[in-house]
């Protein structure tokens, strides 16, 4: 079970559905489930799994699949090598990518994906309208850039920890509040997103200057005053650092054509999920459907009033 989230009111649950798909493609290692024709299916397998799990155990009534769209982000055209070190989607995972764009509506759930702009952007637009709105949000992610969101009504849980990220969590975990995540990731840098950051400034010495000065522009009109080899080397990326802490920071501010009341869970689809289910062979799944699992029914026959927005 889902640690519990502080007192109860109507929860927004937003998956980061890029991340859960590679972390479903990899969970099986070398045994990898295929159907009998030879295509790979675990990592559709395990995010259905996932996605039931979470209608059941978080209660929500309000639930959406955010992934990445293809293509190029603003990111890139600011900084070219933005994840130039990353290697292409494998073939077989893209296949499932596409399948589960067609299986996730089926379930109920909405699924959305905006192009020019990351899955993290439409999570951070969409948890700061709903921590407005009135909503506990909840991201399911095991992402680090996702902590800069984090606060009182926005937490992160990563499901195959079964570990829940607020305030205190974030600033555990790094050294600093979700508020400098983003200040301490410019400093420091992104490997994983090819964010180089300042030279030889590791996460100890980041999170000291940010305690130091307390933040990144308080530390950049002080960097006269640092000595050493990492002084001369902040110094020497003062060009840089507006730069990365715009790759680093989230856009909360993506125009959508949804709002966090408009992603009620609905009605699964039995009929659609047993054909799918079929194809793929997934033999326990089928056995739910004709048992009347609900699929996240529950959740879709109560609703809460919409807020007027004008």
């Amino acid at each position: 079970m889902l640690p519990s989230p502080p007192p109860p009111q109507e929860k927004l649950v937003l998956v980061d559905g890029s991340n859960l798909l590679y972390r479903a493609y990899h969970a099986m290692g070398n045994a990898p489930l295929t159907t009998s024709d030879g295509r790979t299916t675990q990592a559709i397998f395990g995010m259905i799994n996932m996605l039931k799990n979470l209608l059941r155990e978080s209660g929500t009534r309000y639930m959406a699949v955010i992934m990445d769209a293809k293509g190029k982000t603003f990111r890139h055209e600011m900084y070219p090598p933005y994840k130039a070190n990353r290697p292409s989607m494998p073939d077989d995972l893209r296949y499932q990518k596409e399948y589960l764009e067609r299986i996730i509506p089926a379930l109920g759930l909405a699924i959305l994906s905006v192009p020019g702009v990351e899955a993290d952007d439409v999570i951070g637009t969409l948890a700061v309208q709903g921590h407005q709105q009135g909503f506990f949000v909840e991201i399911i992610s095991s992402d680090k850039d996702l902590t800069q969101l984090v606060n009182d009504s926005i937490h992160m849980v990563d499901t195959m920890t079964n570990t829940r990220m607020d305030v205190s969590g974030v600033t555990r975990q790094f050294g600093v509040p979700p508020d400098l995540i983003t200040d301490y990731l410019a400093l420091h840098g992104d490997s994983s997103d090819n964010i180089p950051g300042i030279y030889k400034v590791g996460k100890k010495t980041a999170v000291k200057w940010l305690d130091q000065f307390g933040s990144l522009d308080e530390l950049k009109a002080n960097a006269d005053t640092l000595t050493g080899k990492t002084g001369e080397n902040l110094r020497n990326s003062l060009p840089q650092l507006d730069l990365y802490l715009k790759l680093v920071t989230i856009d909360c501010d993506v125009e959508l054509s949804v709002y966090p009341e408009d992603l009620a869970v609905s009605e699964p689809e039995p009929d659609t999920l047993r054909e799918y289910f079929k194809d793929l062979e997934f033999r326990t799944l089928l056995d739910e459907l004709g048992a009347g699992s609900q699929f996240g029914s529950e959740q879709a026959n109560t609703h809460v009033e919409k807020p007027d927005r004008n």
